[in-house]
């Protein structure tokens, strides 16, 4: 009997990948029955006036669209209900727990491939113009209702000098109104656009798909930290040229025969993408504990009670190797599987050691108080490492 997931439209996680994914649109009605949303639409003001959130306000004035970035003031959202307007709200899984949690239903894309969770507020005729997304995108209807038109076109011209990549000569295929709990999911470059039918909010939970351009770009930066060329150059048979502002070949060979050197492997790609997709954006920063608990308690809070990484963590994995929020931690040897529960969970409720299982949930059958010595092959490095992380603001105890 297959797994099917209501989230998918009863289909199962395999059928979705194989018939849908960067393939084509699927509607799901119903696709999380209980869902009116995380917040209020006075609580997405709120945070969009926070200092460190990313937020957009699209405004239509006259037919037109205008458009405003943070950092906001609650002064730019009043005298607004004479015009149709959003606000967009990102990295809402950075401030707001429900929305990692949120998150954890779409785990069967890889977390290499996350961008974040958006989220939009319009009252009734709010939207951004039709559009698409270099991205796959799912797109779930909390409070009210919002109506997607959407069209597999090839015309991707845009209004020009608009202030919003809107599409010119936008024609609708398909459209549906979505109610509360109702997904539609949108592959890469499919035009849509989102008009709302009253008061809505809608949660974008966006998957990221890198230009190989952009890749190879960062790459060769990552590269530069870590190549060495020996030698420099040197001519002691330089001969007279007739013209003096002339490469010479002699030079463009040795100069060749030395770039020649720089090499990489899987390993460095590797390497570089687990840094790269795990480096946290220019806006994010992490703020250390303001009273920092000794090593010695840590070490007692996690065994008894776990951890959690904090909102804002990247964690992934590769090989024997840890990535976390753009630093590479290689060959983490035996700590590898727990480490890798930690990054696809993103929290441990308790940690118990053994020989088999380096640390993991036990329901109903850890003691009480789990003793405050670990093992002597577990009690250094990688209480060190979970330390540091602690100290850097990356992860929190329980």
């Amino acid at each position: 009997m297959k797994n099917t997931l209501p989230l998918l439209g009863n289909l199962s996680v395999h059928e979705f990948l194989r018939d849908y994914w960067q393939k084509k649109p699927l509607l799901v009605r119903a696709a999380l029955p209980q869902f009116n949303g995380l917040l209020t639409p006075q609580q997405t003001i709120k945070l969009a006036c926070t200092e460190d959130v990313q937020a957009r306000l699209v405004t239509q004035p006259q037919g037109g669209f205008a458009l405003q970035q943070s950092p906001f003031s609650a002064k730019d959202f009043k005298g607004l209900s004479k015009l149709p307007w959003t606000v967009l709200v990102q990295g809402l899984n950075h401030h707001l727990p429900e929305a990692t949690e949120l998150l954890k239903k779409f785990a069967f894309i890889p977390h290499a491939r996350l961008d974040d969770l958006m989220v939009s507020y319009a009252p009734k005729g709010g939207g951004v113009g039709p559009h698409f997304d270099s991205y796959d995108v799912f797109l779930l209807q909390g409070m009210g209702h919002r109506r997607w038109q959407i069209s597999t076109q090839a015309d991707h011209e845009m209004i020009e000098g608009a202030p919003l990549r809107i599409l010119k000569n936008f024609k609708v295929e398909q459209e549906w109104i979505l109610a509360p709990g109702d997904m539609l999911y949108l592959p890469p470059h499919c035009a849509h656009n989102g008009i709302a039918e009253d008061e809505c909010m809608t949660y974008s939970i966006g998957f990221r798909t890198p230009a190989y351009q952009e890749l190879a770009e960062q790459f060769l930066v990552y590269l530069q930290d870590r190549i060495c060329v020996a030698g420099m150059y040197a001519d002691p048979d330089l001969k007279t040229q007739q013209h003096p502002s002339e490469i010479s070949p002699a030079m463009l060979r040795q100069v060749e025969q030395a770039i020649k050197q720089v090499r990489w492997d899987k390993e460095d790609i590797a390497n570089f993408l687990g840094c790269y997709l795990s480096e946290p954006k220019p806006h994010i920063y992490f703020a250390a504990p303001e009273s920092p608990q000794s090593l010695k308690k840590f070490k007692k809070t996690i065994i008894n009670k776990g951890l959690y990484l904090d909102l804002k963590t990247q964690m992934l994995c590769h090989g024997n190797d840890i990535f976390m929020n753009g630093e590479a931690i290689p060959n983490v040897g035996d700590n590898y599987s727990l480490l890798r529960e930690l990054a696809d969970r993103r929290e441990l409720s308790a940690l118990t050691f053994s020989k088999e299982a380096r640390f993991h949930k036990l329901p109903g059958e850890l003691p009480e108080e789990l003793p405050e010595e670990l093992p002597e092959e577990l009690s250094g490095n990688l209480i060190e490492l979970l330390y540091q992380w602690y100290l850097d603001g990356f992860l929190n105890p329980l």
